[in-house]
C-alpha cells in the first residue's frame, strides 16, 4: 500500500537523503555512482504501488553493492532499505525464505543501528531504533513461518513498537512510516479476530475502514447479535473489497473461509440461492472444508433438495473425519448422526450423537450434538425422558440448528403412542 506525494515533497525527500547517505562517498566517484543508484532502485520500489519482481531484485542487487563499500555509520540504513525490497519481493513471490531474507536484514539495521548514532552523537541527541523499522522486522517474521513461538514474540513486538513515539525518525518518510504502522494495527486486530476477540478486532481495525477487515469484523458482529441481514451486507462489502487487490504487507484474508461464513449468513437471513453460491464458490477453492459443506446441507434441505442435502451430509462427516487425528472426530459423528435421523434411523442417530459428545468438539456443535440427541430420542419414542432435556438444551444451540422442527418434535412427543410403563 502506497501513497504518492506531491511531486515536490518527494523531491525533498529524496535529496536529503541521497545526501545523508552519499557524503561517505564524496571521495570515490565510484562509490557515489553506487550509492545514488541505490538510491534510485530503492525510491522506484518505495514510490511504486505494485512494483515488478524485476525492480524488487534490482533494489536488493544494488544496496548489496552500495554495503560492501559502506561504512559502519551508513549500513543500518542500507541494510534496513535492502530489507525493505526483499519484503517488497516476498509479498509478490509469497515465499516464506524470501520473508525470512527480509527479517535477517530489518535485524541487521536494528544490531548497526548504534553505529549510526555515533555519527550522529555531534549533531543531535542518539536515536532509539524507529518503531516503522520494528514493525517492519515483525511483519516479515510473521509471514516467514508459522511457528507459534515466532509469531507470538513477533505480536509483542508490534505492541511495543506501536505504543512507542510516532513516526519522528528520517528513516522513512512520515507517510511510509504512518502505512508501516497502520498494517502493524491491522495484524495486531487480524490476532484478536482469529482469538475470538471482535471488539479488540474492531478497536485495531477502526482506523482501516475501506481495507475489508473493519467490514468483517462489523459482520460478524452483526451476525453474533442476530442481524443476519446486516451481516450479509458487510461480510459482501468486505469480500468485495479483498477481492479487488491484495495490499502489500498486510495481513491476507482467508477468501474461501469468508465465504463459507457468508454463505452461512445468507442462509439464515433467508436467502437460500445467494447461500448456495457462496458455499459454492467456496468448496471449490477448498473442497475439504466440512463447516461449507454443513452449511450448503442446511441450505439445500431448507430448499427441498433432500437427496443432495444428505450427500453434503455425507460428505462433510467424511471430510471431517480424514482431517482429525486418529480418526477421533465429534464434528465427524455430528454430521454422521444428522444423516441417520434424516433417514429416520433414530437409535443410530442417538448413538453417533452420544459419540460425538465423547470426542473434542467445538463448544457451540457441543451444544447442537446435545440437541439433536436428545431429539432422537424424542423422535424414537422416549418422550419423558428426553422432552425435557431437549427442552433445556435449545437456547445453547447454535442457528444453524433446526429449533422450529424440535419445537415441534417435542409437541408432538404427547400425541405419539408411549412404549409400555411410560
Amino acid at each position: 500500500m502506497v501513497v504518492f506525494l506531491p511531486v515536490i515533497k518527494s523531491m525533498r525527500v529524496w535529496i536529503s537523503t541521497f545526501f545523508a547517505l552519499s557524503i561517505g562517498y564524496a571521495a570515490d566517484p565510484q562509490q557515489l555512482a553506487m550509492a545514488l543508484k541505490a538510491q534510485t532502485s530503492f525510491d522506484k520500489v518505495q514510490l511504486t504501488p505494485s512494483p515488478t519482481l524485476a525492480d524488487t531484485g534490482d533494489c536488493v542487487q544494488s544496496l548489496a553493492a552500495a554495503l560492501s563499500v559502506s561504512g559502519p555509520e551508513e549500513t543500518a540504513v542500507l541494510y534496513y532499505r535492502r530489507g525493505y525490497c526483499a519484503l517488497a519481493g516476498a509479498a509478490i513471490t509469497g515465499d516464506m525464505r524470501d520473508y525470512l531474507t527480509a527479517s535477517t536484514d530489518f535485524e541487521r539495521a536494528m544490531e548497526a543501528w548504534p553505529a549510526r548514532n555515533r555519527k550522529l552523537a555531534k549533531k543531535q541527541a542518539p536515536e532509539p531504533v524507529p518503531g516503522g523499522l520494528r514493525i517492519l522486522a515483525a511483519l516479515a517474521r510473521l509471514n516467514a513461518t508459522t511457528e507459534v513461538p515466532v509469531r507470538a514474540a513477533a505480536r509483542q513486538e508490534l505492541v511495543a513498537a506501536l505504543a512507542g513515539p510516532a513516526c519522528t525518525s528520517n528513516l522513512m518518510p512520515a507517510w511510509n512510516c504512518e502505512q508501516v504502522q497502520a498494517i502493524g494495527r491491522e495484524w495486531l486486530g487480524w490476532f484478536a479476530l482469529s482469538e475470538g476477540n471482535l471488539s479488540a478486532a474492531a478497536q485495531y481495525f477502526e482506523g482501516g475502514r475501506g481495507t475489508g477487515w473493519f467490514e468483517w469484523v462489523e459482520g460478524q458482529r452483526q451476525f453474533q447479535k442476530g442481524n443476519y441481514a446486516a451481516a450479509v451486507a458487510q461480510e459482501e462489502r468486505a469480500i468485495s473489497i479483498w477481492k479487488s487487490g491484495k495490499r502489500r504487507f498486510a495481513p491476507l484474508p482467508d477468501i474461501p473461509v469468508a465465504q463459507a461464513d457468508l454463505g452461512g449468513a445468507q442462509l439464515l437471513a433467508g436467502n437460500l440461492r445467494a447461500a448456495i453460491a457462496s458455499l459454492d464458490a467456496s468448496l471449490k477453492a477448498n473442497p475439504a472444508n466440512p463447516h461449507a459443506l454443513y452449511r450448503r446441507a442446511r441450505a439445500r434441505e431448507l430448499g427441498g433438495d433432500t437427496d443432495a442435502a444428505l450427500a453434503d451430509y455425507g460428505m462433510a462427516g467424511r471430510v471431517a473425519f480424514a482431517k482429525a487425528a486418529e480418526l477421533a472426530s465429534g464434528e465427524a459423528h455430528l454430521y454422521r448422526g444428522i444423516v441417520l435421523y434424516r433417514r429416520k434411523n433414530f437409535e443410530r442417530a442417538e448413538a453417533e450423537f452420544a459419540s460425538a459428545l465423547n470426542f473434542e468438539i467445538a463448544a457451540p456443535m457441543r451444544a447442537d450434538a446435545q440437541a439433536w440427541r436428545h431429539m432422537a430420542a424424542v423422535a424414537s419414542g422416549s418422550c419423558a425422558s428426553a422432552r425435557e432435556l431437549l427442552d433445556q438444551t435449545l437456547p445453547a444451540v447454535s442457528p444453524y440448528f433446526p429449533r422450529q422442527e424440535a419445537r415441534q418434535v417435542t409437541a408432538s412427543c404427547g400425541t405419539q403412542s408411549q412404549p409400555a410403563g411410560q
